[in-house]
């Protein structure tokens, strides 16, 4: 066998093992990622479940066929929830997006069985490998409206339709309350508690009544229009919630503090495509738009527009910190010294009232 031979010999033999080892296949489209988002409520409730919605939906556009996500709406927090998420992951969802506080326990309980599936939870503060959590500094806005109901009412007196008392919710009364007494120190913050976060007549009946207690100016942590309503035929002012509500009752819509999530999602999905996704927690507000307020009335009087955009400037700029203290609780103990900021574990797990709200946090 001469030299030529033999070069021609180890050339192929070197081919047929570069083949075995690193096989060179026609070239495939790759699969699109799965993402599956569970929703506490329906799509069409204008407030929380919406605002996902439209964030699950400007992930599709941006990434076009590289993903394919799907929902399932009204979940109940519980038993069910585990249910949902564990069929999702069977399903051959990469990419899970549990968007309510009661979804979180059975989340991490799913997440630990489906350790190749990447799990994040909206409002939630427990994380493993493949678990995180994300949500918004919507007590921000809910700052902003209080800044707003001040100025606006007559009464002294605003209202706020609760849904349940965990921390994100009483993080937003307290929010409205010391908005509210940035310009007026004296006013009064009425609370009822609906025990739901979608309930269109539990909410117009607790606006109702809120209304029939002296608040001129509602706000909320439910999802449906329906406090705007009651505002508007009652001849009161309220704020929108989650979403843009000014088509319900556009005399009564003041603003409301929207939630964007479209930016997040994008963004999520694309790092685990990438493979560089990691377990942490994200936090978003108005400086990074994760956070935004809607239009405001035309009612609204120029010289309260104006103090509306600088707190809102100051807020973005990193100026004014809505728990910044000196903050005191409802008897009057010291929570957080003057000038410093509340921690960010007490702001997780905010259990208190703050100094002007009436009643107690139910049990």
């Amino acid at each position: 066998m001469n030299r030529r031979k033999l070069i021609t010999l180890a050339s192929l033999a070197a081919s047929f093992a570069a083949l075995s080892f690193s096989p060179v296949l026609p070239a495939q489209a790759q699969e699109p990622l799965k993402v599956a988002f569970v929703y506490v409520g329906p799509v069409g409730d204008a407030g929380w479940t919406y605002a996902h919605e439209q964030g699950r939906l400007a992930m599709d556009k941006n990434l076009g066929a590289k993903v394919k996500s799907t929902y399932v709406e009204n979940v109940p927090e519980g038993a069910d929830a585990e249910r949902v998420i564990r069929k999702l992951a069977a399903d051959g969802n990469k990419l899970i997006f549990t968007t309510s506080f009661g979804f979180m326990n059975p989340t991490e309980k799913v997440a630990k069985a489906f350790p190749n599936v990447v799990f994040e939870h909206a409002t939630g503060f427990k994380l493993t490998k493949n678990l995180g959590v994300y949500e918004s500094r919507q007590y921000e806005g809910t700052y902003l409206q209080g800044v707003i109901a001040a100025k606006m009412s007559k009464t002294g007196v605003i209202g706020f339709v609760g849904s349940f008392p965990v921390p994100e919710v009483i993080r937003n009364i307290n929010a409205y309350t010391l908005g509210a007494q940035s310009v007026n120190p004296k006013i009064k913050t009425k609370v009822i508690w609906v025990n739901t976060w979608y309930d269109p007549a539990r909410e117009r009946q607790a606006a109702e009544t809120l209304i029939a207690q002296g608040a001129d100016v509602l706000t909320q942590n439910t999802d449906s229009p329906a406090t705007l309503q009651a505002a508007q035929e009652k001849g009161k002012y309220a704020f929108g919630w989650d979403s843009d509500m000014s088509r319900f009752a556009p005399k009564a819509h003041l603003t409301a503090s929207t939630n964007s999530w479209g930016d997040f999602y994008t963004k999520t999905a694309q790092a685990v495509m990438a493979g560089t996704w990691k377990s942490g927690e994200v936090r978003g507000g108005l400086a990074e738009g994760m956070v935004k307020m809607a239009p405001l009335n035309a009612a609204i009087p120029a010289d309260t527009a104006k103090l509306f955009e600088e707190k809102k400037a100051a807020i973005v700029g990193g100026k004014l910190k809505p728990f910044q203290g000196p903050l005191k609780d409802q008897s009057g103990a010291l929570k957080v010294a003057a000038g410093a900021d509340l921690p960010l574990n007490d702001l997780k797990g905010m259990n208190w009232y703050v100094q002007g709200v009436d009643g107690t946090i139910p049990k």
